[in-house]
């Protein structure tokens, strides 16, 4: 399988000043992905304009705005590369998203958002000889989001559409030298829904929220501060990208998970829930029926597992009695399921087949330290 070194040019040029693409032109691309409800889109991911140049090297087309959140969700170590294509109007100008806060943003309809995956062959060197895997496209039609997987070829010259997903096998070094193998896994279009659904059948982004994207990122085009870094939602604003949005100082901020400089160690793990687990877990997604909600934004304990029993015994509890036992992290099923790789017991039980080792502790610490009757 063939690696080139592209991380370093992807992370370099990852904003330009022009926005200025239609939607419309990217939509009519080379064909479709045969018969049924996918067959109207391209074929390959070349075919939406996303990038310029080569395609492997993500230079943003005009009209395509890079962007990072402040914890991501975790699939496998995988690194990743977001962007969000906005439509123009018939009068050329940018139609922006609208501010909301605690869901995210509203995103006009024509929005593309896309995420690309990829390990580097050393995490030592995370820039050096990146490996595409998928990059996932969440298309707002005038029905709602449609989500669409583009899986790349060994040469990293394109990606086509796979509307079933499939495995791919990859290896890399870590951290600590050490040669990884997985099986990692790309999600069929089905699966899209499993995440981002809502209300039923209504779909959903699930990063670009406020919180998330409140933070400083650096861009190639200068930005608007110093070294070219700029506050995502300030820079927004200031392109025309985003309305009725407060100052970024007057809206809300998530912390990173693992820089406890960012958040106290409730927050860091409550935000790790939020972006992992909460766009199943809440009152309206498909993991309602089990009570849990997951989201960093109550503080109701029974709804986050503590002393909660399940609504449904078997192997999924590991014989555990409730969600989450204050100070007894090895008693609380949310640990036992994190740090399970089996089909039947792991969550979240998509998107993932490895545990997140670093963030399991970081669970644990949060219940060894939580005490019956404090804040969760």
């Amino acid at each position: 399988m063939a690696l080139r070194s592209r991380g370093s040019a992807i992370r370099a040029r990852l904003a330009t000043a022009a926005l200025t693409l239609a939607l419309a032109g990217c939509t009519a691309g080379d064909g479709g992905s045969g018969d049924g409800p996918f067959a109207r889109y391209p074929e390959t991911l070349s075919s939406w304009d996303l990038f310029v140049g080569e395609p492997a090297d993500h230079v943003p087309a005009t009209g395509v705005e890079p962007y990072d959140l402040n914890t991501p969700l975790f699939s496998d170590y995988a690194l990743k590369f977001r962007f969000i294509q906005f439509p123009t109007a018939p009068d050329g100008a940018l139609q922006p998203a609208t501010y909301r806060d605690p869901e995210p943003f509203e995103f006009p309809v024509g929005t593309v958002i896309a995420k690309t995956f990829a390990y580097p062959a050393d995490f030592r060197s995370p820039d050096e000889d990146l490996r595409l895997l998928e990059t996932r496209l969440l298309i707002h039609e005038q029905e709602g989001w449609v989500g669409l997987p583009y899986i790349w070829n060994e040469e990293q010259t394109e990606a086509r559409l796979v509307i079933v997903g499939g495995p791919l096998e990859v290896s890399w070094i870590d951290g600590s030298g050490r040669t990884v193998e997985h099986t990692y896994r790309v999600p069929n279009t089905n699966q899209c829904k499993t995440c981002h659904r809502t209300d039923g059948e209504r779909l959903l982004p699930i990063g670009p929220h406020a919180r998330q994207l409140n933070r400083e990122s650096v861009y190639a085009d200068g930005g608007g501060g110093p070294g070219g870094a700029e506050n995502q939602l300030a820079r927004w604003q200031r392109l025309g990208l985003l309305e009725d949005a407060p100052a970024p100082a007057e809206a809300p901020r998530a912390p990173v998970w693992n820089d406890s400089s960012t958040g106290s160690l409730t927050e860091r793990a409550r935000t790790w829930l939020d972006i992992n687990c909460a766009h199943c877990h809440n009152l309206s997604g498909s993991g309602r029926t089990s009570g849990l909600d997951l989201r960093a934004a109550h503080g109701d304990r029974t709804r986050l597992g503590i002393y909660k029993h399940p609504v449904a015994a078997g192997q999924g509890t590991g014989d555990r009695l409730y969600g989450v036992v204050p100070g007894r992290p090895d008693e609380s099923i949310l640990v036992y399921r994190l740090e399970s790789v089996h089909p039947g017991v792991m969550m979240p039980e998509l998107g993932r087949g490895l545990v997140d080792s670093e963030a399991v502790a970081l669970i644990r610490q949060w219940i060894e330290e939580m005490e019956l009757g404090t804040e969760a």
